[in-house]
């Protein structure tokens, strides 16, 4: 039986951790190629190598910083060849910062979140677009935040950031949707995931990952934390063709926080 992706060809930013990870073997199982960029070229060699003992020539590593819009024209091209086209683009990679307040937050901390956070994104669809038009019907999906909808103190350029993402995505599903490309683009907003971005909670709880999760989930209705299945099953949604009537909108994956 055909999988929910079957045809497409994927390219996963930050895939080979956490969310990205997670993201690259469900769309390979559901039948798309993947093609796996992040800054640690081996580990995401080390992925395409494991999801291609599961599913044999769906998946394809490179090393890729997001931050360099050069190497974004090389990736993208050399993905396009590995993969005879490119139909999704998973705007993934992302950072966190340290808790600072406004007096004594520095630019350093603002640029590099800039830079990784929200201009990645910018040119990921810039450099992805043309390829995704000649595949349409295609789908940019961007990974922001809870944290761009909803501010929390201490995290000045990481909710900003991830707000930026989230109008920008709007900004180029209109943009597509008028010039009748049929791209569609959108944004998914996670709160707390179990991955490593919160070994930092992990860790100012004394290395107890129980009473991190437990301590997290307590603003959270559900009163648990995500998976990285919660988010990867949502941008499965958002690659296939079963969203067609769908743009310029934000998922979140947030356990109902956002609804309190």
């Amino acid at each position: 039986m055909a999988g929910r992706v079957a045809g497409k060809r994927a390219l996963v930013t930050g895939g080979a951790g956490g969310l990205g990870r997670a993201m690259a073997r469900m769309l390979a199982r559901e039948g798309a190629k993947v093609a796996i960029t992040d800054v640690d070229g081996a580990a995401a060699d080390a992925l395409a190598e494991e999801i291609n003992a599961e599913v044999p020539g769906a998946a394809f590593g490179f090393a890729h910083d997001v931050a360099d819009e050069a190497r974004w024209a090389e990736v993208v091209a050399d993905a396009v060849e590995a993969m005879g086209g490119l139909s999704v683009l998973v705007n993934n990679a992302g950072i966190g910062g340290d808790l600072v307040f406004v007096e004594g937050d520095t630019a350093a901390n603002w640029d590099r979140q800039y830079q990784v956070n929200l201009r990645s994104v910018m040119f990921g669809c810039k450099h992805a677009m043309p390829h995704l038009r000649a595949a349409a019907p295609a789908s940019i999906i961007n990974i922001s935040s809870i944290a761009g909808l909803a501010a929390g103190p201490g995290m000045g350029a990481y909710n900003a950031t991830k707000a930026g993402v989230w109008m920008y995505t709007k900004t180029v599903a209109l943009e597509a949707a008028k010039a009748e490309w049929n791209v569609r683009c959108n944004s998914v907003h996670p709160v707390f995931i179990k991955t490593p971005i919160l070994d930092p909670f992990v860790a100012m709880a004394g290395g107890d990952e129980g009473a991190a999760h437990q301590k997290l989930a307590r603003g959270i209705p559900l009163k648990r934390i995500g998976e990285p299945d919660d988010v990867a099953f949502c941008v499965l949604y958002l690659a296939s063709d079963e969203s067609k009537f769908v743009t310029g909108a934000e998922f979140k994956i947030d356990g109902g926080m956002t609804a309190q």
